[in-house]
């Protein structure tokens, strides 16, 4: 009887219960059972994700926290200004200079290496509390900030890499005199990767600003303009919030605000005010209304619009400032607290490893009662063992807790949680979503996700690009336990270094992303590891790849007594381009029909065509860009085998490869030269004489930037070649931009050189 009013009811409230309620086994009658006949079933939906909504308490601590990283082109003052905010912050009593004049050298810079050559090395993290000023309504609120160090130079790209993919903010620090350099392309590609919202500082922005909108094509403009210029700088001027703001005191410490623009620079400030709407008014539908209506935004608006934009990926305001003359460096860190996004209004998704591989995505909310999610994205031997940062997507880790490894399924206990201060750590017994930590005793790799077990949940890892520059490494004497526990310690820690033993001389090989970046690491060996090595001549990570299609009928046969070997595989082999997704430009593919080829034998077959890519015939290099197509074949019920399969697909891509007119690629560098004006004609017939082709040039005061690509193979000794024609006043930086083929005669060369180290019967 319950059950029938219970029916009733929900026919009167809402009818389409009936499809499910008929389906219940306590309730069936004549007539549903007619109605089901009639009615096609209706198809399963996937079950929807447990969504966990945000608590007040979730809200109000989110609000208040920010994940920013800083970065930029090699010296333009990133570890400079992360010194200034940590001793306005107050985590540091004293300010240090970045190269060490005084022996003690900056705070995020700890490796010795680091102090000493005064270069980033490894991204270093640090937290630290702000009481900010709020544009809207100036009032004074407490800001809980993780920030992460970067490196400048493009040889440790990774750890800018590894660094973005876990922020949720950036400030991209732009030098004065130089602008939008080479590397800062790279940092604002890898920023567009991640979808890190930025605000940029510098202290002579307005070619810089110009350069933002032309080479890295977003809307900027600025949020302040200076009082004084260079050695006169006194402050600057608010246009969010109208107000004359200056550094007082030894060390800029005091901030003092004033109502009244001083009268050298009001008339320029109101125009940059017009500017900065106009930007606005671009990439905002509101300001856009309200310039059209000829209305003037106030304060609350513009501010509120500025973070909208800047939020949406559509706006970079434009701070000034010299962190070195300890200028305007509080205000940045309001415009980060104001404008800069919370860990809540970052889009982050997991992929469910239960689903499908294409199926759609899984949104990670930040709430502290949600299955915890984790990311390692960065590993470092310390003092106590393997040392892992981590940033919490979603619930908490607690000091005790069991996680598991997504990747592995293991289970691990977290025996210790720290949060870092550069090589200092502070003990905590818990993290919350949305927060930066380390743990120590988790064995795993860089990029690994980790839960509570109650889920299935799997993040994508970080863009990790392949070496371009290899060495071979041999240790100074007897070779010792430590040299093997180096190398491998630094190919867990940084994804871009690799190692492998040559087949053919027996020499352990190095692998990275340029010649400083495996000088550190030989250096790092003998202060680390009391392991000296010697290196032999670079070699260029040349590659092999083939321009034209060639068909393929290959049997291989061999007997040998007993059971024999037989496979036969018919097919073609083509040209392809890299996946703009994934970059792969490798594949293999089955169109094998009717069972010819047992379906047990084709992994064999893709494995031997990879086992083929491994070693090109022309330079003994790795082949890339070629897709197999496997189309028929034919197998033997005695005699055909998983080893025949394979030895018959690299037995049909050799025989082949020379119909596919194979070429040899080089890696292109693109290279950036700054130096004197005076030196132009030098510097630019250097490059000419390596080959390089000149992209782009820029000529300013008293310097000038060249840009060129030059094979990677030309550019050995450009360093000391450099130093030489500009007195040792110019510097040059250079990163990976592609691989493209060899001139005819080094091809011939590097075929000769190639077969001389074949053995006679080869050749």
């Amino acid at each position: 009887m319950l059950a029938h009013q219970l029916f009733q009811s929900c026919l009167r409230t809402r009818p389409h219960a009936i499809a499910t309620f008929a389906s219940c086994p306590w309730r069936r009658n004549a007539a549903t059972a007619a109605a089901l006949a009639k009615a096609p079933e209706p198809e399963l939906e996937a079950p929807a994700a447990p969504s966990y909504p945000l608590s007040d308490g979730d809200l109000h601590r989110l609000r208040f926290q920010r994940n920013i990283g800083v970065s930029a082109h090699i010296d333009s003052g990133k570890t400079t200004l992360t010194e200034r905010i940590l001793y306005y912050t107050g985590r540091i009593r004293e300010i240090h200079e970045v190269r060490g004049r005084d022996n003690v050298g900056a705070k995020m810079d700890s490796m010795d290496l680091e102090r000493e050559k005064g270069i980033t090395i490894q991204s270093a993290a640090t937290f630290c509390d702000w009481v900010a000023t709020m544009p809207v309504t100036g009032e004074k609120e407490k800001y809980a900030i993780n920030i992460i160090d970067t490196p400048g130079h493009v040889d440790f790209t990774i750890e800018v890499e590894r660094a973005l993919r876990v922020l949720d903010g950036a400030i991209l620090v732009l030098c004065a005199v130089s602008g939008v350099q080479s590397q800062t392309t790279t940092v604002d590609r890898q920023m567009r990767r991640y979808n890190v919202p930025r605000i940029s500082p510098g202290a002579n922005p307005w070619r810089v600003i110009d350069q933002i909108r032309a080479k890295l094509r977003i809307p900027a403009a600025a949020v302040q303009v200076p009082i004084g210029v260079e050695d006169e700088l006194k402050g600057v001027v608010d246009l969010v919030r109208w107000k004359a703001v200056y550094n007082e005191g030894e060390k800029g410490n005091t901030i003092v605000e004033s109502d009244e623009i001083p009268a050298s620079v009001l008339e320029f400030a109101q125009s940059k005010r017009r500017e900065l709407v106009e930007q606005l008014a671009e990439v905002d539908d509101e300001i856009g209304e309200m310039l059209i209506m000829d209305e003037e935004p106030n304060t609350q608006q513009l501010a509120e619009a500025i973070r909208r934009a800047t939020v949406g990926l559509k706006f970079s305001p434009v701070f000034l400032g010299s962190a070195v003359k300890n200028m305007s460096v509080q205000p940045l860190l309001d415009g980060v607290c104001a404008y800069l996004p919370t860990p809540s209004e970052t889009e982050v998704v997991a992929h469910d490893t239960t689903l499908p591989i294409d199926a759609a995505p899984v949104p990670l909310v930040p709430a502290a009662n949600a299955p915890m999610v984790a990311l390692a994205f960065k590993l470092e031997e310390g003092r106590f063992g393997q040392l892992t940062y981590m940033r919490v997507y979603q619930g908490s880790i607690r000091k005790g807790q069991f996680i598991f490894q997504a990747r592995t399924g293991k289970k691990v206990k977290v025996p210790r949680l720290v949060r870092m201060h550069s090589n200092e750590m502070e003990d905590v017994e818990e993290i919350g979503p949305g927060e930066i930590c380390a743990i120590f005793g988790v064995d795993c790799a860089s990029g690994d996700t980790f839960t509570d077990g109650s889920s299935n949940f799997s993040m994508t890892s970080m863009y990790v690009p392949e070496p371009v520059i290899s060495l071979a490494l041999k240790p100074v004497g007897q070779e010792t336990p430590n040299f093997s526990r180096a190398l491998n310690r630094f190919q867990k820690e940084d994804p871009t270094f690799r190692v492998h033993i040559d087949k053919e001389s027996k020499e352990t090989i190095i692998s990275g992303m340029g010649e400083l970046h495996l000088e550190i690491y030989v250096e790092r060996m003998k202060r680390e590891y009391n392991v000296e090595c010697t290196t032999g001549k670079p070699r260029v990570a040349f590659r092999e790849t083939i321009t034209q299609r060639a068909d393929f009928h290959y049997t291989h046969k061999k007997q040998t007594g007993g059971a024999g070997q037989y496979a036969r595989v018919i097919g073609y082999v083509e040209p392809m381009e890299p996946d703009p997704k994934t970059g792969k430009d490798v594949a293999f593919e089955n169109f094998v029909m009717g069972g010819n080829i047992p379906s047990s034998y084709i992994p064999a077959c893709e494995k031997g065509f990879f086992e083929a890519l491994e070693k090109g015939s022309l330079s003994g290099n790795p082949i890339c860009g070629s897709r197999l197509v496997l189309q028929d074949g034919l197998a033997h019920s005695v005699d055909s085998s998983e080893l025949a399969f394979r030895l018959a697909t690299i037995g049909a891509f050799r025989e082949i490869y020379a119909k596919t007119k194979p070429v040899i690629l080089e890696p292109i560098m693109k290279v950036e030269v700054v130096a004197p004006s005076e030196f132009q004609s030098a510097v630019i017939g250097g490059l000419n004489q390596r080959r390089g082709t000149i992209t782009d040039s820029e000529v300013r005061e008293d310097e000038f930037t060249a840009i060129a690509e030059v094979a990677l193979n030309d550019m050995f000794g450009y360093s000391s070649h450099l130093r030489g024609v500009t007195q040792g006043k110019g510097e040059f930086s250079m990163e990976y931009k592609c691989h493209m083929p060899v001139m005819p005669q080094v091809q011939k060369e590097l075929e000769e050189a190639y077969k001389k180290t074949l053995p006679q019967a080869k050749k």
